[in-house]
């Protein structure tokens, strides 16, 4: 029996039924005191583009969205200003990202058969990642989308190069990373009891080891982590507007 076996639960009838944790808890230290998911990007803020990727899916049956404690009232006002009805609840996080990605797995449906874990701060995630990536870990039990780096990557000791990496064999992961619901639960729960701080959803279950399956991400997908990402932002809505992506 593999690990997918030993945490599956029933599956429900026909399509998985698909729960989604957004975490939306962080600080935000390099956004220059701008807090990044309420910060304009078109018309709307950064988080109401997120939520309406996924309110818009038809994988998705449900969205817990994991903020602030400060932010979790605001939070609140805006899904109900923009009839984001998916939305579930709002909780507040922890200090870590890993506490706050807890929270919000025990607040998912118990009857789910997938959970998928999104950042909050990526808002430009496409339809087709997302269903691809739900599909993908319904037949798999983990699935993340993620594309090839193409920079040169060195590999350095006290400022110093000790070696070039081959890159052809590296890929950055994005989110939504989607898992079997009883495999992400217990892989997060194990990771907690042994002290490890994750900030990756996929290394929780790799370290029971249990191997992810990569679909295809998109470079539309970022993070917004600086404010120079609200500029990128800003021009890939804008070209996506005048068909260009």
């Amino acid at each position: 029996m593999g690990l997918f076996s030993l945490f599956r639960g029933k599956k429900s009838a026909g399509a998985p039924r698909c729960s989604v944790v957004i975490v939306s808890a962080g600080l935000a230290r390099r956004m220059g005191g701008i807090d990044k998911v309420l910060a304009p990007l078109g018309e709307l803020p950064v988080l109401v583009h997120t939520l309406y990727a996924f309110q818009d899916c038809p994988s998705i049956g449900e969205i817990i969205v994991v903020a602030r404690e400060d932010l979790v009232v605001e939070v609140g006002r805006l899904c109900k200003e923009f009839n984001l009805d998916k939305v579930r609840k709002v909780i507040v996080g922890g200090k870590e990202r890993i506490y706050s990605v807890q929270a919000g797995l025990r607040e998912t449906d118990p009857e789910a058969d997938l959970i998928a874990i999104h950042d909050g701060a990526r808002p430009l995630v496409t339809q087709e990642i997302i269903r691809d990536t739900v599909a993908r870990a319904s037949l798999t039990g983990a699935a993340a989308p993620a594309v090839p780096l193409t920079d040169t990557v060195k590999r350095s000791e006290d400022g110093l190069t000790v070696e070039t990496v081959d890159r052809s064999r590296l890929w950055a992961v994005q989110t939504p990373q989607v898992f079997e619901a009883g495999l992400i639960k217990g892989a997060i729960q194990k990771a907690l009891e042994d002290g490890e701080l994750l900030t990756d959803d996929c290394g929780a279950v790799e370290r029971l080891g249990m191997r992810v399956t990569l679909t295809e991400g998109s470079r539309e997908n970022l993070k917004i982590t600086t404010p120079l990402d609200l500029v990128l932002g800003e021009a890939i809505l804008q070209g996506r507007v005048e068909g260009l992506l």
